[in-house]
């Protein structure tokens, strides 16, 4: 199940505006001629700017000027913003671009977008909770469960535990670990 762009952010929860998928959030200033650290949700993240304009909540729109990989960033100059005080002002901005921009979905690829919000069951019918987040902690993507009266739990999202989606009925039917939905 290889994501592909995806709208959560670090925190695997989902705030994109109607029509919208986020595909970054807007880091520190780097260096001093403009330059920001972009944390990319994309499947590649020097794709970014094949997406441009990217825009905020606040209506703004941004367009990439150059773009480099750093690590687990990329570096993004963007047209208008020329030293580091403006840099340093969008620090925390996420970048949306409109559902439409993006690339149709391979077999079992899901926007994380579309995965928040779906109920999720167990293999026999009985309601677990809702899926709240698409958290990534470095060892693959997780599906965050918000349960009723009981702990929010962390799935793997393979198909072993997720196997089977159902976006038209806004639901997916989840095997668990042994153990982990226990109290």
């Amino acid at each position: 199940m290889a994501p592909a762009p995806s709208s959560p952010g670090p925190d695997g929860k989902e705030n994109a505006p109607a029509g919208m998928i986020r595909i970054g959030r807007i880091g520190a200033a780097h260096g001093i001629a403009g330059a920001v650290r972009v944390k990319a949700f994309t499947a590649q993240p020097e794709a970014l700017a094949n997406y441009c304009p990217l825009s905020s909540v606040d209506g703004r729109e941004f367009r990439v000027r150059a773009l480099r990989p750093a690590g687990s960033v990329v570096i993004v100059h963007f047209e208008g913003v020329t030293d580091r005080n403006a840099a340093e002002a969008l620090n925390g901005l996420d970048l949306f671009v409109p559902r439409s921009r993006l690339p149709a979905l391979g077999d079992e690829e899901y926007y994380h977008a579309d995965l928040i919000g779906l109920t999720a069951i167990t293999p026999d019918g009985a309601e677990i909770g809702t899926v709240v987040g698409v958290p990534n902690y470095g060892a693959g993507d997780l599906l965050e469960i918000a349960r009723k009266g009981a702990a929010t739990v962390l799935v793997p999202f393979t198909r072993a535990s997720v196997p089977e989606i159902d976006l038209s009925a806004r639901r997916l039917t989840v095997d668990p670990p042994a153990g982990l939905l226990d109290q």
